[in-house]
């Protein structure tokens, strides 16, 4: 298995010779709404886009996860997983194989992958976003993903998960709370699932963020303090730090059993 982190939750996960651009934002500029004064993300400079991707895999619909401009310049003829509401961002821009799913819900790639939808952020009291369980269905590999920390309490029936790509830095603004859960939301994760390895999400990379969100905008965590953590806990699970566009190879031991 292979991971490059493209910034903040950008990724491109290589299992079972398929490769998933997952949540990407990749070219131009990172608002909510055109309202660049309440936020915006600012690349150092536009990231190339990854040759021969297989599947695009959204979790939300927001912009930080599919992001227009970045879609705009992907191929509309790859098939595109999502939540209902990410689901609706592609299908008005006019990708052609659209497959969205709700929590508990499966879909197979070519039958070497099956990706599983997990509960994942509520967003409004009528729209809960997804997380996502990745399982290659030869070598039995697997990966979990979900940017904000909202984990869905069923997954320690799916448990083991050999990879799992989560925040571990709380990010919350006054008066308003957490918006992106990490430390303990990622140690709660690493004992339901016992995960190898733990990958952050949800970080900056080489991206500068303006606006007033970024100026409310505390963070609280480190990887250090929650590796202590993992190992107080008697958890072997290791995190890993990629640098932005560093592809990684994860040396798995032996695939955890479904």
């Amino acid at each position: 298995m292979h991971l490059t982190w493209l910034d903040s939750n950008s990724w491109l996960v290589e299992i079972a010779q398929k490769r998933i651009a997952i949540d990407p934002w990749l070219v131009g500029v990172l608002s909510f709404g055109n309202q660049e004064w309440l936020f915006k993300g600012v690349r150092s400079q536009d990231r190339p886009i990854p040759e021969s991707i297989d599947l695009i895999l959204l979790s939300q619909g927001l912009e930080d996860h599919a992001h227009p401009p970045t879609l705009k310049r992907l191929d509309r003829n790859i098939p595109v997983v999502a939540s209902a509401s990410a689901a609706k961002v592609v299908q008005k821009l006019g990708y052609r194989h659209v497959y969205p799913l709700l929590k508990g819900e499966t879909w197979k790639l070519d039958n070497h992958l099956e990706i599983r939808a997990t509960q994942g952020t509520p967003l409004g009291p009528f729209t809960l976003e997804n997380g996502y369980l990745i399982r290659d269905l030869h070598q039995g590999t697997s990966l979990y993903y979900e940017p904000h920390g909202n984990h869905d309490p069923q997954l320690k029936d799916l448990a083991p998960i050999d990879v799992a790509i989560a925040p571990i830095i709380n990010l919350s603004i006054p008066a308003i709370g957490s918006i992106i859960q990490g430390p303990e939301r990622a140690l709660e994760l690493a004992q339901q699932i016992r995960p190898q390895f733990l990958l952050p999400t949800a970080a900056g990379g080489d991206i500068r963020l303006e606006g007033l969100i970024n100026v409310l905008l505390k963070a609280k965590g480190s990887a250090k303090a929650l590796q202590a953590q993992l190992q107080q806990h008697h958890l072997p699970t290791q995190i890993i730090e990629p640098q932005p566009g560093e592809r990684i190879e994860l040396k798995l031991k032996q695939p955890a059993a479904p």
